[in-house]
Formats: C-alpha cells, structure tokens, sequence
C-alpha cells in the first residue's frame, strides 16, 4: 500500500501532521471524525509528501512531529 505524510492546518494556524489517503483523511478532519482536529476546522492542506511506503511514512511524519515541537519550544 502506498501511503503520503501530510500537514493541514486551521484558521487560527493549528497544525496537524498526518499520513494516510490524504483527500479522505482531510474530509474526515472536517467532518469532525479526528479526536484530536474535532471542532477546531476547517482544515486545509498546505503540504504532502510523494508516495511512500508505510515505513518510510511513518519515518518522515515524526521528524515533521519533532521539528515541529521543537519550534513551538523555541517560540
């Protein structure tokens, strides 16, 4: 199976870093089935990643995650 990482974000400039069927998984952040992204949409893609499999995926979705809490430290 092939898999993509991708990164959403909201209007008050959320993010959230994620990989799966990208367009399904979007969809399924707006409707609200996300715990996490449930109430804080709409969301909108603003990167994804080439074809991946699920190892490399999952790979490159937490060095996004690590850097990510990394600038929210410095910040």
């Amino acid at each position: 199976m092939i898999y993509r990482v991708y990164v959403i974000q909201n209007r008050a400039e959320k993010v959230y870093t994620g990989l799966s069927d990208v367009e399904r998984r979007i969809t399924q952040h707006n409707i609200g089935m996300s715990k996490w992204s449930h109430g804080k949409g709409p969301w909108k893609l603003v990167w994804q990643s080439a074809d991946k499999n699920l190892s490399d995926a999952r790979k490159l979705e937490l060095l996004l995650k690590r850097q990510r809490e990394a600038m929210d430290f410095i910040d």
